[in-house]
């Protein structure tokens, strides 16, 4: 009996497809990888399953990618099996032959990703055959029963989907051949005098990059300017009010810095501040009401702002604890979605919802939450209103929302974000936040003047939805003192306030979630502006791994809250402007890519003039590379404070090298110069200085050997012995036998430094010391302990905390940015102290296996694998 097969995305989706036919299509006999019956097989992906094969036959060969293979122009992508999803693609593809299954039903998610998943699972499974299988389209915008049910009641046919087949497929590939090509000609570009210089790019990565680097640059440049204000306290009858003074003429310019309250001179500041002191002054003030509506309900990316800004969660953390909240405890709907409405037929499930949050069994902290759910029904608050409900609104998946499941034993970390999701929730069905805000002008006459102070107030009348979230009391400004119309006040107290002008802020993830977001807003084109503030840069889903990605490698580091960008991406967008590639630096790409994709969609635009337009581009990019002279890169470059080691002169900054430009930074100088990315990692601008100043530096990490492996080691200056007055650059790995002979010809006192805990061996104290946490009874001339760890194994730093922790227990907390020298793929682990072994090892943690193991996981040692570092 021939038979259709369901392919969804996820799981929990094929189980509720199966919920939903049940009282249609019968009962589910429910198997290892999916649910049958006599009419139908319903099986699901776990999100991608292949993905485009990387050309491995050009990988890295003996130490760089070379320019002689490149571009990689394939006549047809090959597909590959994503290693953590292989038994999964398996299953589905034996499904896939089947004999009776003779037609197949896309039920992934509705939008161009759904569709690229399941097509790509098509090719992988049926090769040269596919199309022999008939495919129908289940489109969902709903997941309620009776949506999913319409839903197979009109299924839409191949031919209507293959516009959006063809969009998804032309934006994998662009992506992959944008990505292959820059990446390996920039990275060939970098490493033309030896060893491996790693320098990504794609086309969402790097338009990310750019946008941090020009704030970066402007903060920079920033001159801090001197301003006064001028602040006065005016005594009335029922009390005393501030006002702050400001000149009613201003009008903006050119100078953002410019506000109609800063003064530029002090003598200015001065003269205002003595002309209205103890004079009186006439009072004029409009009170007007004002409404604040709630804000909408949570996406990805709104909700990963918000968790930033609260909480100091990256956008990684978020999104793991949502999908967390949705996966592991199903409190929580799809946490990867751009939709901030819920579909229209969702007013029953709304209900529902609040329903159970308005229970007595919500846990604790949720109680409040209870009644103000409570009051949402009786008062009913849940409507059909647009703003919520609309279908308009949602393209793949609707707005994160709590589920019916109610939560039981979250973590602190978890039952934070869901209360943010649930606190949102219930507001925004509430009533409009209404305030009364009063607008007082005092104007103080003086020497034939009028000088004007400007004070606002503003009082909380109805809390609405802000009752949600604690804010039922009066506002920050309510206790403005009244005044009669009319009335006389007298300037009491006068004073200045002496500040200075700021640069931007850096971005942090919140902020820079939200560049991405609203991208659109930095493109002049009007279609491609209107095609990114639909999608913006990235996906709500891929926006945190974009931002990690950009950390992994090095082109940004985190500073507290902030996000700072690196040498390397400076110099990343100083080579990619010097190429004349500065498309791949904006987001107009992304914008010209979606405009061109909808139109693919629409049947306006053939796939062959898109993928033909992404193979002239990737062209470009290596020819550019190819042919560009890498000393004569324009850029804005740096003048170091540091003196020329070899004779005095001053040392500028070009693309490639510090160099010696003679005394007065003009001329060849002696020859003296550094390479500026030694090892395959950029110097910092202030690594340099100290450097030049100190002749070493170190321990640093993050440099790759000739052959791309990953090492950290020290940095030295020393003079060249065959050349007299030349300087040559050596790394110092601080373990070798040297190192060790110069620690054991002197003796090393480490008893002024603070103790991290006990040798685990002798019982003695244990120090920091050089790049190493080390016995005190190691070094020096009466060593009698071996045992040492490193301060950064496999890329990981072990900050000192840990070091205290692993000597108390014998373990550290699971460590998350190890980088595996054979793969370089990141993994997690623990350090253990093996007694054994006398060595620390690495602890994976248990995996949950189908069968029982027959013998306990083993355990790597973490000093074994570190040593296997390749230097440079």
């Amino acid at each position: 009996m021939s038979k259709s097969l369901v392919i969804a995305e996820k799981p929990s989706v094929a189980q509720d497809i199966v919920r939903a036919l049940t009282p249609v299509y019968g009962k589910f006999e429910k198997h290892d990888d999916h649910f049958e019956n006599d009419q139908m097989v319903v099986t699901s992906a776990v999100g991608h399953l292949v993905e485009i094969k990387a050309p491995e036959e050009f990988d890295v060969k003996r130490g760089k990618w070379s320019f002689a293979h490149l571009p990689v122009l394939p006549p047809h992508f090959e597909l590959a099996p994503i290693d953590k999803t292989k038994s999964r693609l398996s299953a589905v593809v034996k499904l896939v032959k089947r004999k009776d299954v003779t037609a197949l039903i896309n039920a992934c998610d509705a939008g161009r990703e759904g569709e690229l998943i399941f097509r790509l699972i098509e090719q992988y499974a049926l090769g040269a055959k596919v199309g022999s299988k008939p495919v129908s389209r289940l489109w969902l915008q709903s997941m309620t029963p009776q949506a999913i049910r319409d839903g197979f009641d009109r299924l839409r046919s191949d031919a209507d989907m293959r516009g959006l087949a063809d969009a998804a497929r032309s934006r994998s590939e662009a992506d992959w051949l944008v990505g292959i090509n820059g990446t390996r000609a920039m990275t060939a570009f970098n490493s033309r005098d030896g060893g491996f210089f790693l320098t990504t790019v794609g086309r969402v990565q790097t338009p990310t990059l750019s946008i941090m680097v020009e704030r970066e640059e402007k903060i920079r440049k920033h001159v801090a300017r001197d301003y006064w204000e001028v602040r006065a306290e005016f005594g009335a009858e029922a009390g005393v009010y501030e006002g702050k003074w400001f000149d009613p003429k201003f009008r903006k310019d050119d100078d953002a810095e410019r506000r109609a309250d800063r003064l530029w001179t002090l003598a200015e500041a001065q003269a205002i501040q003595e002309a209205v002191r103890s004079r009186s002054g006439t009072v004029r003030e409009e009170a007007k009401p004002s409404t604040q509506a709630s804000p909408l309900l949570y996406d990805l990316t709104t909700l990963q702002r918000e968790a930033n800004s609260r909480f100091g969660f990256s956008a990684k953390t978020t999104l793991s604890i949502a999908q967390a909240l949705y996966e592991k405890h199903k409190v929580l709907t799809y946490p990867r979605t751009d939709a901030r409405a819920l579909p229209e037929d969702y007013v029953g499930v709304a209900k529902q919802t609040l329903e159970m949050i308005a229970a007595e069994s919500m846990p604790g902290p949720l109680q409040e939450l209870s009644r103000h759910a409570a009051k949402a029904l009786s008062a009913g608050y849940v409507k059909p209103t647009k703003r919520v409900f609309d279908n308009s609104k949602i393209s793949d998946h609707f707005a994160i929302i709590p589920t019916l499941q109610t939560p039981k034993a979250l973590t602190e970390i978890e039952a934070k974000l869901y209360d943010l999701v649930v606190k949102r929730f219930i507001a925004v069905f509430y009533p409009t936040a209404e305030f009364m805000v009063t607008t007082r002008v005092t104007q103080v006459e003086a020497a034939g003047q009028t000088h004007h102070f400007q004070t606002h107030g503003k009082v909380l009348v109805n809390p609405g939805w802000m009752a949600v979230y604690g804010k039922e009391a009066a506002g920050e400004d309510a206790n403005l003192v009244a005044v009669r119309p009319g009335e006389t006040v007298v300037a009491e107290e006068v004073a200045l306030s002496a500040l200075r002008t700021k640069p931007p802020a850096r971005y942090n993830e919140a902020t820079l979630l939200s560049a991405m977001e609203g991208a659109g807003k930095l493109v002049e084109d009007e279609e491609l502006k209107a095609a990114l503030q639909e999608k913006g840069l990235g996906t709500p889903a891929t926006r945190a791994a974009i931002i990690e990605g950009l950390i992994t490698e090095k082109y940004l580091l985190r500073d507290g809250r902030d996000l700072v960008p690196t040498a390397k991406a400076f110099q990343l967008m100083t080579l990619l402007r010097g190429l004349a590639v500065e498309d791949l630096t904006k987001p107009e790409l992304t914008g010209q890519w979606e405009h061109q994709l909808a139109q693919m969609e629409r049947g306006q635009l053939s796939r062959e003039q898109f993928m033909q337009g992404i193979a002239d581009m990737a062209r470009r990019i290596v020819v550019k590379a190819k042919e560009y002279d890498r000393d004569t890169i324009p850029g804005d470059y740096a003048t170091l404070a540091a003196p020329c080691p070899n004779c005095g002169g001053v040392i500028k900054e070009n693309y490639r090298r510090f160099a010696c430009t003679g005394a007065d930074g003009q001329g060849a100088g002696c020859g003296f110069s550094i390479g500026k990315i030694p090892g395959g990692r950029s110097f910092e601008l202030h690594e340099a200085e100290t450097f030049l100043r100190d002749h070493r530096i170190g321990p640093l990490e993050g440099f790759r050997s000739k052959a791309g492996w990953p090492f950290t080691a020290e940095m030295k200056l020393v003079n060249d012995d065959t050349v007299p007055g030349r300087w040559k650059l050596e790394f110092d790995f601080g373990d070798d036998a040297r190192k060790e002979a110069e620690e054991a010809a002197e003796p090393v006192d480490l008893s002024g430094q603070p103790s991290l805990g006990a040798c685990p061996k002798c019982g003695s104290p244990v120090h920091e010391h050089g790049s190493n946490y080390v016995c005190e009874r190691s070094v020096g001339t009466a060593a009698t302990c071996d045992f040492k760890t490193g301060k950064v194994i496999l890329q990981q730093t072990i900050e000192p905390a840990q070091v205290t922790k692993l000597l108390a227990s014998g373990k550290t907390d699971l460590l998350e940015g190890f980088i595996s020298n054979k793969t370089r793929r990141a993994f997690k682990a623990f350090l253990t102290y093996d007694r054994k072994e006398g060595k620390v090892v690495f602890e994976f943690e248990p995996r949950a296996a189908k069968f029982p193991a027959k013998k306990a996981a083993g355990k790597v040692a973490a000093g074994k694998v570190a040593a296997k570092k390749t230097p440079a």
